[in-house]
């Protein structure tokens, strides 16, 4: 099932308006039935949530950044349609819409992460650029985040094979600005890029564990080459084993810093590797039981746009007569909060708000940006 252009115009106005993330998206299309109901009724909730109104992404704006993509061989794919990556819905909050540029084939491979040092050694490279060589050779998309060092190499060694860059900020803007001739070299040899960012968006810190995320997700399998103990390969290593993909570590000297992320990685039981058939051997046999075909359709349940598959997590407003909170709610919500992330069972039991309204609640708080969402589906409220 895929979009129509009216439908992927409103997920795209959606998507940008402000506090709105991946799992607010759901949550809004399944209570409301679609985006266009959905940018609707934002300004009450955010209202509800926060006493103030929310930025809904101004169409024009919207319609503009469609049509600069589509001049620049940009798509915009839709998380349930056949070409949006197989294993990226499995993961937190997978991005509603992505937007890829290159060649589209390359997402329908099983793929391998290679990541690591920006300041990488001589040693580091060379071994980046054999795996990323022999696994593209034995049928592995490389998949990297466009970065100096380990990253660059495991995207040159792999331009013949099948290479995925995923950008942290927009797809069209080139970072590091010293890429652009690998940039222009990935899109010739029919690579692909990846990125939930607007286009011309210029990344800021807190992109980049966004970036590593869906690194993570799109592969089978990471590889974290080279690492210091604050790398954020880590941080793609981390968001790798939550989303149950195996994760890989070459070890290094105890006396070279950018081998104590990997070295800790092992220890905490990642899976040591000296070289690519090391991988191969773990990875090749789970293969056959996977689909690659993209061929899932989160269409029906998770975004509410099969009416004979109704989705589950909120209930639907015909049905629920009582769904709305009342302040008495809201307050039990915001005392049992704090900038200490909670699980869900625990806030609900905590606040006396059963599950389904809390949905609610939490989404009018996100709306309002007072709320933070965490891996493991925690959530904290935002430090004063």
């Amino acid at each position: 099932m895929e979009l129509t252009p009216n439908q992927r115009l409103q997920w795209l106005r959606l998507i940008r308006s402000e506090n709105v993330g991946a799992q607010t998206f759901r949550l809004l299309i399944e209570r409301f039935g679609s985006a266009e109901n959905a940018i609707a009724a934002l300004p009450e909730l955010a209202h509800k949530g926060g006493k103030r109104m929310i930025r809904i992404a101004n169409l024009a704006d919207v319609e503009k950044e469609m049509v600069f993509a589509e001049k620049n061989g940009v798509h915009f794919i839709a998380i349930g349609e056949p070409d949006y990556p197989p294993l990226l819905h499995q993961i937190d909050s997978p991005p509603p819409l992505i937007a890829v540029k290159g060649n589209i084939g390359a997402l329908k491979r099983r793929a391998v992460a290679i990541v690591g040092s920006r300041n990488a050694s001589a040693v580091g490279i060379r071994l980046a650029t054999t795996f990323a060589k022999v696994l593209g050779e034995n049928g592995f998309s490389i998949i990297s985040g466009f970065a100096r060092g380990i990253d660059a190499a495991a995207h040159k060694a792999s331009l013949s094979t099948g290479t995925i860059a995923v950008m942290a900020g927009g797809i069209d803007h080139i970072y590091p600005p010293e890429h652009r001739n690998l940039y222009q070299e990935i899109i010739a040899r029919d690579g692909v890029f990846v990125s939930e960012m607007p286009m011309g968006w210029e990344p800021r810190a807190k992109d980049f564990p966004r970036r590593n995320r869906l690194i993570a997700g799109i592969a089978l399998g990471l590889l974290v080459v080279e690492a210091s103990v604050r790398s954020g390969s880590l941080i793609s290593a981390r968001y790798a084993a939550d989303s149950g993909r195996l994760v890989f570590a070459i070890p290094g000297s105890p006396l070279d810093p950018r081998a104590a992320g990997t070295n800790s990685l092992i220890k905490d039981g990642a899976n040591l590797v000296e070289n690519p058939d090391d991988i191969m051997e773990i990875l090749n046999p789970l293969t056959p039981e996977m689909r690659f075909d993209a061929e899932v359709d989160l269409f029906k349940g998770k975004y509410g746009l099969n009416e004979e598959n109704p989705p589950p997590l909120l209930p639907d407003r015909n049905e629920a007569e009582n769904d709305e909170l009342t302040d008495n709610e809201r307050q039990r919500l915001l005392s049992s909060l704090s900038i200490t992330p909670v699980d869900l069972e625990s806030l609900s039991l905590s606040a006396q708000i059963p599950i389904p309204k809390l949905y609610l609640a939490l989404m009018e708080l996100e709306l309002a940006g007072r709320l933070i969402r965490h891996s493991g589906s925690l959530i904290s409220l935002v430090p004063d």
